[in-house]
């Protein structure tokens, strides 16, 4: 049910070879992601139930950070996931090439919990490895 957010494998920052210059959480004047501290505990009744207090409530389009490049590229990733922020990855702050190194481990950029009753079709709506396969294929043939 818990959402890690990583690059995707056909993202610029991974097929490029560029060098990663700088990561931001600073999203705007009034919202920086690593001012999200999520407090909280768990009870355990039929199912678990999360009380979380202080997680910041991310839509689908919330940016969660500004990616900049050697190159002066600058890339915005976005949540894509409506949920609550429950962390953010500050190891990649001091060490961004952890970002093209282990993009799905070590280089996540943040975990995200969407509420209980949406996750099924959060689930769903995912695509499968073979799936977002044949989208890069179409997706290159249709560029070329």
């Amino acid at each position: 049910r818990i959402c890690v957010i990583t690059l995707a494998e056909a993202h610029p920052l991974l097929q490029s070879g560029k060098t990663i210059k700088n990561i931001n959480y600073q999203i705007s004047a009034n919202c920086s992601r690593l001012q999200n501290k999520v407090s909280g505990k768990s009870k355990r009744t039929c199912s678990f139930i999360f009380q979380m207090q202080g997680a910041q409530f991310l839509t689908e389009l919330a940016p969660l950070c500004r990616i900049s490049s050697s190159d002066g590229e600058e890339y915005t990733i976005y949540s894509c996931i409506r949920g609550r922020l429950i962390e953010v990855n500050e190891n990649i702050l001091s060490n961004p090439a952890l970002l093209q190194e282990k993009p799905s481990t070590e280089g996540y950029i943040a975990v995200v919990l969407p509420k209980f009753e949406e996750s099924k079709s959060i689930t769903q709506g995912l695509l499968t490895q073979k799936e977002y396969e044949e989208v890069l294929l179409k997706r290159r043939s249709s560029a070329s």
